[in-house]
């Protein structure tokens, strides 16, 4: 695939996902209003008519013409208003838009793992087409037709054409005569903005070929396939189609009518000197009709008659007003680049004004421009990194679809509480993230919130269950925690499938933390049959991986009859980090500050030994393990006493405890450089190693992975 056309493709996916988020939190917000209020109405018909238009630009047939008939369904709903729709239509209409976003998402999955699209399509069809035969009759049961095939579903027939162009509007000037043989002809007009005017007109040709030989019609301008400046003559003067016959040219306006993005077409009759054009219809108008005798939809309101609005301002989200701001899309592997230039220009700062050449040198000036580049390069940093930074609330929405979803499924009543979900977090970690949510608030739709109603009002809970889904910004780190009001963890049930499963021992005594982390075993599931949602062990496991792979943290709270709370923590971005620079013997190590908790300066007598030789340390009323750097890594030169050394108390998740190393270094933001790849047959990132970056004066420093150093000290 060439570059442009993979640039036409991303568009596409991006543009049509847009729109689906858009759509799902519309029909989702209708629902529990049991309603769609005129402007949800006109949204979902523009968004429709947007998809249906660019998915017949890219050939997709299955998503157009799913797309071309859902916007006749609303086309109705919009002439008649909800007010025609009888409630007793309105929960199949809500599942049906639900299955329609399902099958739109399935599509665009296959088309971006470059699959084939689903070719059987019939069954969604028939459900469409059955719902807009009862709500135009009122509610009341007409025999379904059978589905349309995919190459006819969005094709009118050809005695509706005619009954749904409305009245003549002024046009652009019609050309001064046609091609000799040629003496029917149709000028196309495509909606203002819609961009790419010479391909539309290519696949508009396309369609054309499927009704007749190419030659009995000829079209203006030629190769519009092959010379985007045609895409300014057909803006100014439209694109110019001629036909031999006149049966042919009717039987043409079936194509452009469902093809995307035409504002207008206009006929041109010139077999002697000049006639009358026809009136224009715009393409927005519903062309397809369910069956032959079935009377043709109502043409669109006057407001409709205009142009089109553009692609940009489909997309714009109808229910809140915001300021105009103007943004630009960006290639996520393009800000990837300007991360790793910036990370470079601070290695190369801290290289420059950390120079041992500059050790005894007395330089005002230079001192004076190295503050002045330092404050320029940290300005850079928080400018290349609000770059990447995108509020979670996108991730948070989604999960809206998933109460609504196991509430059906499971039968249980429930409902889902945003907070903070304008809290920004790194594009990368907010994509890493959404897999681990959707599974904890799976989990607690299905283990934690009550089915039986009465149960949750015996215990003085409200029979609605409610999930709580928040976020917050703690320094450098973000605070996600997913809580419900559900029945909470059995324990005595949990550690009992530990045993089972060989996870546990028998006689030995749990406390109710070390139960909970159980639950993140792989394959682990308290489920005793396998469900659609749960019972095969994947989920909080994939919950736990997920979230270490970016190097946050995950731990469970919970008091049984009370609900359970999972909170994760997260960095605010992977890429740049304030660390601790320690030494070790000849070593340099770099220790994320925000797991440091405090350093301290002690002498033997302040260690405690175990009964197995193990030291800890008492700091606060409790003991914590001490693990010595140079004994871990087997690093000589190191200082062996105590009191010649520092003792760091680190803290990662629920893991805590102190780390001897031989003297701080102090604090540098630094780059956080991934290790080579051949080192992971080594299996160095369960060595408590997170990675490395480059000091100022060029050496390399590892950065300490916390939570697996204290693991791998074990």
């Amino acid at each position: 695939m060439s570059t442009g056309n993979e640039s036409i493709l991303d568009a596409f996916l991006y543009e049509t996902n847009s729109l689906l988020e858009q759509l799902d939190s519309i029909v989702l917000a209708a629902e529990q209003q049991d309603s769609f209020s005129e402007d949800d109405v006109n949204t979902i018909f523009r968004i429709m008519h947007t998809i249906k238009g660019s998915s017949a630009m890219m050939e997709y047939n299955s998503l157009m013409t799913i797309a071309h008939r859902a916007e006749d369904l609303f086309s109705i709903i919009r002439d008649k208003s909800m007010d025609g729709v009888p409630e007793s239509l309105r929960p199949e209409l809500f599942d049906l838009l639900f299955q329609t976003i399902d099958f739109f998402r399935g599509e665009l999955e296959h088309i971006e793992n470059e699959q084939p699209l689903t070719e059987d399509i019939d069954t969604l069809l028939q459900k469409v087409n059955r719902l807009i035969d009862q709500i135009r009759s009122g509610g009341q049961p007409e025999q379904a037709p059978a589905a349309p095939a995919a190459g006819d579903a969005a094709a009118p027939k050809a005695d509706a054409a005619p009954a749904q162009q409305p009245a003549a509007q002024p046009a652009a000037a019609a050309p001064a005569g046609s091609p000799s043989g040629f003496p029917y002809g149709l000028q196309v007009f495509f909606d203002e903005g819609c961009g790419m005017e010479n391909l539309r007109a290519l696949m508009l040709v396309n369609s054309v070929k499927e009704i007749c030989s190419e030659e009995d019609f000829t079209y203006e301008p030629q190769g519009v396939e092959s010379n985007p400046s045609t895409a300014d003559q057909i803006i100014e003067s439209g694109f110019l189609i001629f036909f031999r016959e006149q049966a042919q040219r009717d039987n043409a306006i079936h194509a452009v009518t469902s093809s995307g993005s035409v504002r207008s077409y206009q006929a041109i009759d010139r077999p002697a000197a000049e006639a009358a054009p026809a009136a224009s219809a715009p393409a927005a108008a519903p062309a397809a009709a369910p069956k032959a005798d079935a009377p043709a939809a109502p043409a669109a309101p006057k407001t409709e008659k205009k142009a089109a609005p553009s692609a940009a301002s489909k997309a714009e989200p109808a229910p809140q007003q915001h300021h105009k701001e103007s943004l630009i899309s960006v290639n996520l592997s393009k800000l990837d680049q300007l991360a790793a230039v910036v990370g470079e220009i601070v290695i190369t700062e801290s290289m420059v004004t950390a120079s041992p050449d500059l050790k005894g040198l007395k330089l005002d000036t230079f001192t004076k421009s190295a503050r002045q580049l330092r404050k320029l390069t940290d300005e850079l940093q928080d400018v290349s990194m609000s770059l990447r930074m995108v509020p979670v609330s996108g991730t948070f929405q989604k999960m809206h679809r998933i109460v609504r979803d196991m509430c059906k499924k499971l039968n249980k009543q429930a409902r889902l509480v945003l907070e903070g979900e304008d809290t920004e977090v790194d594009k990368t970690i907010v994509d890493s993230i959404g897999d681990p949510i959707m599974h904890i608030v799976r989990n607690s739709m299905d283990h934690g919130i009550e089915e039986d109603v009465q149960q949750r009002i015996d215990a003085g809970k409200d029979p609605v269950g409610t999930i709580v889904l928040s976020a917050r910004h703690t320094g450098s780190e973000v605070i996600i925690e997913i809580k419900d009001d559900g029945q909470g963890v059995n324990y005595d049930a949990v550690l009992n499938k530990a045993i089972r499963n060989g996870l546990a021992q028998p006689d030995v005594e749990y406390s109710h933390k070390d139960i909970l982390n159980f639950l993140m075993a792989p394959g682990f599931s308290t489920n005793t049959e396998v469900t659609e949602f749960s019972g095969r062990g994947v989920g909080m496991d994939v919950v736990k991986r997920n979230v270490e792979d970016v190097g946050g943290t995950v731990y469970i709270t919970s008091e049984p009859g009370q609900g359970m709370t999972t909170t994760l923590k997260i960095p605010l971005t992977m890429a740049i980090m304030d660390g601790m620079e320690v030494s070790v013997g000849g070593s340099i190590f770099t220790i994320p500050i925000l797991n440091i908790r405090q350093s301290f300066k002690i002498s033997e007598n302040d260690l405690i030994r175990d009964a197995s030789g193990g030291e800890m340390f008492k700091c606060m009323g409790n003991f914590y393990p001490v693990i010595r750097m140079g004994d871990l890594y087997q690093i000589d030169g190191g200082v062996t006493s105590v009191a010649d050394g520092i003792l760091i108390w680190l803290e990662a998740g629920e893991k805590s405890y102190c780390l001897f190393v031989d003297e701080l270094l102090g604090e540098q933001q630094v780059v956080v450089k991934p290790l080579p790849g051949y080192l992971n047959r080594f299996n160095v990132k369960s060595s408590g190693i997170a990675g490395c970056t480059i000091l100022g004066d060029g050496n390399i420093s590892i950065i300490l992975d916390v939570s697996n150093l204290y693991t791998y000290a074990q």
